[in-house]
């Protein structure tokens, strides 16, 4: 056996612990650029009590709040502008993986000049970032313990990721009290998205032994404990494992890589803005049905944890699960219409190669035509 694994992250778990986000900050500096969203740590009074507690510290602080689904790559170039202009030295991004992922993108845009777009494609390199502080909202994408940011670049159409190690944040905050603000459709979409990073990082080719460990845990805790969150428990224990489970989700993934169901749904929501959990829950069901026989045990393990028995039952849990908490969907359900598929399959060899190749089994551009058609 051999694997390499390096995955700097600094996590600080645990219910309330967003009071601590001024001290953290203060270690940077007197100037930080709060990413958030137009109006959901608004709504909760999160933004106030963050900037409170920045206070507090003697950290001023700057607000950009111009971050939506699928963040642009030209808001990045944005928020950038700003963090220079006010010399923030640190980054927050407070909210979910939009946010955070945005939050990551401007903080290594204010230390490196240039089009964002030659350093997501390795045109450029560039190995710099102002020190991040992920405070996220939403267990789902997590990008509070990886080195990813998902950009869509609104001229082209391609969603893809700008990958370093310096967008790890320098201190994650994960505090599962922020999640239970939110809306139902929300929790369903994002913790999908969790469980989908968990399974793809299980399946995928860069699988090895410590990411292996990590994703089955995060899908027994998922599969466990979301249907009850969405039917309205608020038991703090429950709270806790699903918001680990995204974290996990969101390392396992760094290492591991992510597999078709990921590669596919980019460029959907990267043409359609369509929200990234519910593009998955379309593609994910179909492409397990096709692909069990590719790693026939891997995929028996995972229905196993979902509820069934044998690999070839993997696709029904997953629409089981998606059932339950109103997710079962397809992609013509989300303006994705049959002559959208040329694009479609040319854009995910396109911004999708590595995931194409990590997946259990490989497909060509006909057998991924034929996927999209059979998720409409």
């Amino acid at each position: 056996m051999e694997f390499q694994y390096y995955l700097p992250v600094n996590l600080l778990f645990g219910r309330g612990k967003v009071s601590e986000v001024g001290k953290a900050a203060s270690k940077y500096g007197q100037r930080t650029l709060i990413v958030t969203g137009e109006n959901s740590s608004k709504k909760s009074g999160l933004l106030d009590r963050v900037r409170t507690y920045l206070e507090s510290e003697g950290v001023y602080s700057v607000v950009f709040d111009k971050v939506t689904q699928n963040p642009l790559t030209a808001t990045a170039v944005i928020g950038a502008e700003i963090a220079r202009d006010y010399s923030c030295n640190s980054v927050i991004g407070l909210g979910g993986g939009s946010i955070m992922d945005c939050a990551k993108a401007i903080a290594f845009l204010a230390e490196n000049g240039g089009d964002i777009n030659d350093y997501i494609f390795n045109r450029i390199t560039g190995e710099t970032a102002l020190p991040i502080i992920a405070v996220p909202t939403t267990c789902g994408t997590g990008s509070e313990g990886n080195g990813f940011a998902v950009l869509t670049n609104a001229e082209s159409g391609d969603k893809k990721s700008l990958r370093r190690n310096s967008i790890i944040p320098a201190l994650s905050i994960i505090d599962s009290e922020l999640m239970q603000t939110m809306p139902k459709h929300v929790l369903s979409s994002v913790c999908f998205d969790a469980l989908c990073h968990s399974m793809e990082a299980y399946l995928s080719r860069l699988n090895q032994p410590l990411t292996e460990y990590m994703s089955l845990q995060a899908i027994k805790s998922i599969s466990e404990n979301l249907i009850d969150l969405y039917n309205g428990s608020q038991e703090p224990e429950k709270w806790d494992a699903v918001t680990w489970a995204s974290t996990i989700g969101g390392m396992v993934i760094h290492t591991a890589g992510v597999t078709l169901p990921h590669g596919m749904e980019h460029p959907a929501s990267g043409l359609k803005n369509i929200v990234h959990g519910r593009g998955l829950a379309a593609l994910t069901p179909v492409i397990t049905d096709a692909s069990f026989s590719g790693a026939p045990e891997k995929y028996e393990v995972i229905s196993r944890l979902l509820g069934g028995k044998t690999a070839s039952e993997c696709g029904d849990m997953i629409r089981n699960l998606l059932q339950s908490v109103d997710l079962n969907i397809k992609l013509s359900e989300q303006c994705i219409t049959k002559d959208d598929i040329p694009w479609l399959t040319e854009n995910c060899f396109k911004v999708s190669e590595a995931s194409i190749k990590n997946h259990p089994m490989l497909f060509d551009k006909d057998g991924i035509a034929k996927l999209y058609e059979q998720a409409l």
